[in-house]
């Protein structure tokens, strides 16, 4: 049966409800435009709403007011030096003199809301012109009981980042509730969470409505979209993009059963938030082996990559450093049957009792350094797969991947052959196929090094950056303990992603460039459908969401024909904040 055609028409069209595509459609909105924003799923938030929610943003407010002295010149320093040429110079400008503008504008306009980060070193702490805090935001944590019928509608969390089945925790949280049978602060604050989170279930709500991480950012953005009386469509797929005289018109789309023509007057922004589900982009753009490995949205399939590159849009591969950024990300198939992908990103690696081996038991790298670094070691050499390894001691304290600190059973995780038990070393290495001898050695040459405090080997621990995500009670190096109280576990990671870097080329306004490096009229590209600023490198925590709110923000502003940044809505648009 042939789907009746309907027809529309805004000012702006906005595709994809990540955090890219929701600052767009709240700044076009203040300016006084109409907007559509569609998402090809039910759910509202995209990859933010999965994501930790760490925002980098130098030279903002929030690091000023804790104190932090920063300069241009120091974070034009630490990009140029990592970034270099692998992406152009001027967008990394664009971002440095818009960033904290569009922070300031969301902030005055919007009911986003951030705090800064007094101590929070950069990933390459050594570079010149790093910095030790005041860059990286998080976004405050958000009520969704604000958002009312519309609380169902925001994506959930991976379950593996849920307690109990739907309470949101960060890592304050998690300090507070390991300490929650030996100390009074830890005792009230669990007790706090778990009345707040049995209250909602009581009242009906799917999971817990205390936000906080990227499910925080992404509530607030869909909130504030509701407040300026943004039109969303949920589940409307875009199939293709309308030209007309040269320019990007409109889309063609489906939804509510219907096939749809939207025509935009101002432009068509895509923030469809790259290709990580895509497995035959990933064949073609990243190294090989991969897999569906990436721990971003499910639905991110390269969409909006594939519609501009039939306007001839180009990729930026060809410059890229890396074409996703990285994570080792350990896999388990779930009692429905889908597949969970947990990234390592801050909870067991850094800590002190846990080393990173190869199939011959070898460790090749700091398993302290960042995700992106630990992806980037696994690929440069070949360890792929990998194996996290610890002692009981450890497992119990920290835990590993998906198995919790202090977890009651790990029969489920066994039998799953999602972590591997051994009660030796010995045994540990045939349950993984790994020569015994080699993995013995391996930690017995890691355990005599751990014991003095250092790693001459890797230098786990030796930076800032490492020992302010290790464990401070621990004595000496708080990244580094000996592997040595049996039994022995074990669990693989491959090099996955939490996103793809490789977009498409866009100019400081986020205008999609055609093969000839000018302007496609009409299309902008924000999020991970523009190609990384940072040439796919991983300068610090939030460099995804830093820039795709700035240039989601860039291009609303060019639609709107804003020529400077815009701190407070036109006032004919006061009332709709």
């Amino acid at each position: 049966m042939t789907k009746q055609l309907e027809t529309r028409e805004v000012d702006v069209l906005v595709v994809g409800s990540g955090a890219a595509g929701m600052c767009a459609a709240a700044v076009a909105r203040l300016a006084g435009l109409e907007v559509l924003l569609v998402e090809k799923t039910e759910w509202i938030g995209g990859t933010t709403a999965l994501s930790g929610g760490g925002t980098w943003i130098p030279l903002n407010r929030q690091g000023r007011a804790l104190g932090v002295e920063d300069s241009r010149e120091r974070v034009e320093t630490y990009l140029d030096h990592l970034v270099g040429a692998f992406a152009p110079r001027a967008l990394r400008q664009a971002f440095l003199d818009a960033g904290p503008a569009m922070l300031e504008y969301l902030e005055a306009n919007t009911q986003v809301r951030f705090s800064g980060r007094q101590y929070s070193p950069d990933y390459w702490p050594d570079a010149p012109g790093a910095g030790m805090g005041g860059r990286a935001l998080d976004p405050l944590e958000f009520d969704g009981r604000q958002l009312g019928e519309h609380f169902e509608y925001l994506r959930k969390p991976w379950p593996e980042f849920l307690a109990f089945g739907g309470m949101m925790v960060n890592k304050t949280d998690i300090d507070l509730l390991l300490q929650a049978k030996r100390s009074w602060r830890g005792f009230r604050h669990a007790l706090k969470l778990l009345a707040r989170f049995l209250g909602d279930r009581l009242r009906g709500y799917s999971r817990g409505t205390r936000l906080v991480l990227g499910n925080a950012l992404a509530g607030r953005l869909y909130k504030s979209l509701l407040d300026l009386r943004v039109e969303i469509w949920r589940s409307a797929p875009v199939t293709a993009l309308l030209t007309e005289n040269g320019r990007v018109a409109g889309a063609r789309l489906t939804h509510a059963g219907k096939a749809w023509t939207v025509r935009a007057r101002r432009g068509v922004l895509l923030a469809t938030g790259g290709f990580p589900a895509n497995l035959q982009m990933r064949e073609e753009l990243l190294p090989h082996p991969t897999g569906q490995w990436s721990a971003g949205n499910e639905a991110n399939e390269g969409d909006g990559l594939r519609m501009a590159m039939t306007l001839g849009a180009r990729l930026g591969n060809a410059t890229n450093a890396n074409n996703a950024f990285y994570s080792p990300v350990s896999l388990m198939r779930r009692d429905d049957g889908s597949m969970a992908r947990f990234p390592h990103l801050m909870l067991d690696r850094y800590k002190p009792g846990v080393i990173m081996v190869d199939a011959q038991g070898q460790r090749f790298v700091n398993e302290a350094d960042s995700y992106h670094a630990c992806g980037e070691a696994q690929y440069r050499t070949g360890a792929v797969p990998a194996w996290l390894v610890c002692d009981a001691r450890f497992l119990h304290r920290y835990g590993l991947g998906m198995v919790r600190p202090q977890a009651a059973s790990l029969r489920a995780f066994l039998d799953k052959g999602y972590l591997f038990k051994g009660d030796s070393l010995a045994g540990l290495a045939r349950a993984l196929g790994i020569e015994p001898a080699k993995l013995e050695a391996s930690i017995e040459r890691y355990n005599g090094h751990a014991r003095q405090g250092q790693d001459p080997d890797f230098g786990k621990g030796q930076n800032v950056y490492n020992r302010y995500l290790g464990d401070p009670s621990a004595p000496g190096n708080p990244c580094l303990a000996p592997i040595e109280k049996g039994p022995f576990y074990a669990v693989q990671v491959v090099p996955g992603d939490i996103g793809t870097a490789c977009g498409l080329l866009t100019d400081v306004h986020a205008r999609v460039l055609d093969a000839g490096g000018a302007p496609i009229e009409g299309l902008y590209a924000a999020g991970n459908d523009m190609n990384s600023i940072m040439g796919g490198q991983y300068p610090g925590p939030g460099i995804t969401l830093g820039p795709g709110l700035t240039f989601g923000y860039l291009a609303a502003r060019h639609m709107a024909g804003a020529a400077e940044p815009m701190l407070q809505p036109p006032r004919a648009m006061a009332d709709m904040s």
